[in-house]
């Protein structure tokens, strides 16, 4: 290949094309060998409008960009996916980036390839500069998407495997936010889906990118096992298959070893050791019929004991994403291991999800289980209109999404599906809005626990209500559904903005009175105009938004009657001044240098369960009479206070300032020598106070929290930064307490 470089180019633009036009052979390949029914002449001509699109586009790699279009469209084929799929695939970015309109595309291939392109299609277009808002709109696009047709998402996922898989040729910022957002969102839905191959890849190239030295130090150990591994899943395998045989069950067996992420997080969760790991090594028996699958368990157990408590039938219960299997540990010459059982059909959904089950007739879908599949999607669909505020969004659904399933029961042995941590306020919600509305009480398995009791797999819970009760705001700091707390807001909102609105009422009732007038004898039109002005639709709006303490009464009075307008005077006026500073203190709002938006009359004071610091994300909420609350945006208590955008108002830093703050850390870490020593040297070495320090070990990690003096966010992250280059460090985060919001 000496001297290729003194080609024409026109010579290395012919050879490129002649490498992706077989490329694209083999893709037509594997069409006619999974759906030879299907013309590929569609895909075919897919191929080449995109080819002439996308003609001089390069990706930052240096490859031409039809790669990228070939390598998304191989990953779907590889999932059987149809034509329509496939010419979507190939079509998917010629709307965004070469101005190839979506009308053009639905008279060449038709309105239903139009609408898969056009879901897939990201919102560019749209004028929203904030990334947080921008990523908000186009996960809010693909899940109405998605609602019609769930192919969508699959192309969607395809696309973002290759982007990860090819990660490394961006930014080190552009790759930290793509792999936070992969993690976050696209291998939850993949996991909803029942895509499990592709969630576990998309889940451990995240995971190599955010934490690329926990990623390399966690692969290093278990690589180090691999052969003590090999030999040991190898040993297992021929014991069952010697059994299954003799008892004439038909199988096919496998191992397979938990994937990077998954061990991490179980690490992490359970505070473990690797070999402490239950389902780290894994045996899979596929076999044909339900029947076998029993039988084989039978096999199993009767070769070793089983694991009390550890053993799942996914195949009478199935998973919401229909993943079915019998999941049994056992353990063999002092090592735990789990067997999984299930058919070759239950194979290739667990593998597989949604897209093994993509089939049509007449170009429609046929399987009705694919509707209970994206139930959980339509549900997100209808809280996703009530949150406007795009990190409330995107919290929300992260919560959502990453939540484990919990199986309950009611009393009359109803199946209750509910998330990891649930309540029996979400039980009661999940059964029926009025029953979670009038819950006073619950018996969980014939025994009264309180409303926070946390329910897990196989509880019976019976709710016990009461006529007239109403929901509590305080439920909103536990409850873990959005269903729930989407019906707790609603019901919240619409009773506390009736109060709110009669109390802002009387409020300008008696502030015009103090002008000498009568609130009765202002002009409905001077009202009207003034809640325009405010961005309000109609007066009952500007009374709500007094009552909720958004804006002071006088201040409204005093713009309706004009500059020439004078309260009676009133001896407490002077008093004023001295009173806000008391309460300043009071409050603990010192140097803290915040400014609320377009008022300059208003206490403002850090909540304490978050105390945000100088550069942090922050928003405020009216309080009732105790002034502006300002929440860091990631607080947990923004997402139970949140729910009334009258009492949400915009604030910001103010200048500079040399206090100091406290902030609350935790950090897990493989206990060793000298481990706080080089911590504490961090964080002195970064300039900042330790207030207090304490470590919690256990046999091999331990936890340690540490209560820090730090002067803004800059510095907070230097320390992060620091911390987790330490050897050892698992993981370091910032704490917030939920509860003492301020409220």
């Amino acid at each position: 290949m000496q001297g290729s470089s003194n080609l024409p180019i026109h010579f290395h633009r012919e050879r490129t094309q002649r490498q992706l036009d077989t490329r694209f052979e083999e893709l037509l390949a594997k069409l006619r060998k999974n759906r030879p029914s299907e013309d590929p002449w569609v895909v075919r001509r897919a191929y080449e409008i995109a080819t002439e699109r996308h003609h001089d586009q390069l990706r930052r790699s240096g490859d031409p960009y039809m790669t990228h279009l070939l390598e998304v469209a191989h990953i779907l084929a590889d999932m059987k996916m149809d034509a329509t799929t496939l010419t979507a695939a190939l079509l998917h970015d010629v709307v965004e980036d070469t101005e190839f309109p979506v009308s053009r595309i639905q008279e060449r291939f038709g309105e239903e390839t139009a609408r898969l392109v056009e879901g897939v299609t990201k919102i560019g277009r749209l004028n929203i500069v904030a990334p947080e808002a921008r990523q908000a709109e186009n996960v809010r696009k693909m899940l109405l998407a998605m609602v019609h047709d769930v192919r969508v998402v699959v192309v969607k996922l395809a696309d973002r495997l290759h982007n990860m898989r090819t990660i490394e040729f961006l930014s080190p910022e552009k790759q930290q936010r793509i792999a936070r957002e992969t993690l976050d969102i696209y291998a939850p839905i993949a996991h909803r889906l029942g895509m499990g191959a592709i969630r576990n890849e998309l889940e451990d190239l995240s995971f190599r990118c955010l934490e690329p030295e926990l990623f390399l130090s966690l692969q290093k150990e278990v690589s180090d096992k691999a052969e003590v591994h090999k030999r040991f899943l190898d040993d297992v395998q021929s014991t069952i298959r010697t059994k299954l045989v003799e008892n004439g069950i038909p199988a096919e067996l496998e191992s397979r070893l938990k994937s990077l992420f998954s061990l991490h997080r179980k690490i992490v969760r359970q505070g473990r050791g690797l070999d402490q790991i239950y389902d780290l090594l894994a045996v899979r028996v596929v076999t044909d019929t339900e029947r076998n699958c029993y039988a084989a368990l039978g096999v199993v157990h009767h070769i070793w004991r089983p694991v009390p408590g550890r053993f799942k039938d996914y195949i009478a219960m199935p998973r919401p994403n229909l993943y079915q299997s019998l999941h049994t540990t056992v353990i063999h010459g002092g090592q735990p291991f789990e067997v999984q059982i299930r058919t070759q059909e239950m194979h290739r959904i667990a593998e597989e999800g949604i897209a093994a089950h993509w089939k049509y007739k007449d170009g429609k879908p046929v399987n009705s289980d694919d509707d209970q599949r994206i139930i959980w999607m339509r549900q997100l669909i209808e809280w996703s209109q009530e949150l406007q505020e795009p990190g409330e969004f995107l919290s929300t659904l992260k919560v959502d999404l990453a939540t484990a399933e919990v199986y309950a029961f009611t009393p009359k042995g109803r199946v209750i599906e509910l998330g990891r941590g649930a309540t029996p306020v979400d039980f009661a919600y999940a059964v029926h809005t009025e029953v979670g509305h009038q819950c006073v009480g619950a018996k969980v398995n014939g025994q009264m626990v309180t409303l926070r009791h946390e329910i897990v797999n196989g509880d019976v819970v019976e709710i016990l209500t009461q006529k007239g009760h109403t929901p509590s705001r305080d439920w909103l700091s536990f409850v873990k559904s959005s269903h729930a707390r989407s019906k707790i807001r609603h019901w919240i909102n619409l009773h506390e903005r009736e109060e709110a609105t009669e109390m802002g009422k009387r409020l300008m009732e008696k502030e015009a009175r103090a002008f000498g007038k009568a609130l009765r004898k202002i002009p409905e039109a001077d009202l009207e105009k003034i809640a325009a002005d405010h961005g309000l639709s109609k007066i009952d709006d500007l009374y709500a938004a007094v009552g909720f303490g958004k804006y002071s009464a006088r201040q409204i009075i005093s713009k309706v009657l004009g500059e020439g307008a004078k309260p009676q005077e009133s001896e407490t006026d002077d008093a004023k001044p001295t009173i806000v500073k008391t309460v300043k203190r009071m409050l603990g709002m010192g140097d803290a240098p915040l400014v609320v938006k377009g008022h300059d009359d208003l206490l403002v004071f850090r909540a304490k369960c978050c105390n945000p610091i100088p550069g942090d994300d922050i928003i405020g909420y009216i309080t009732r009479g105790r002034g502006v609350a300002v929440h860091n945006k990631l607080c947990p208590n923004v997402q139970n206070l949140l729910y009334q955008t009258e009492r949400r108002i915009a604030v910001t830093w103010g200048g500079q300032s040399a206090a100091t703050f406290p902030v609350q850390l935790a950090i897990r870490a493989r206990d060793r020598a000298g481990l706080l020593a080089e911590i504490t040297a961090v964080i002195s070495g970064a300039g900042s106070n330790i207030r207090s320090l304490e470590s919690r070990p256990d046999r091999i990690n331990a936890r340690i929290d540490a209560s820090l003096e730090i002067a803004d966010r800059r510095q907070f992250e230097t320390i992060l930064a620091s911390i987790r280059k330490i050897s050892g460090v698992l993981g370091v985060e910032r704490v917030y307490q939920p509860g003492n919001s301020g409220d």
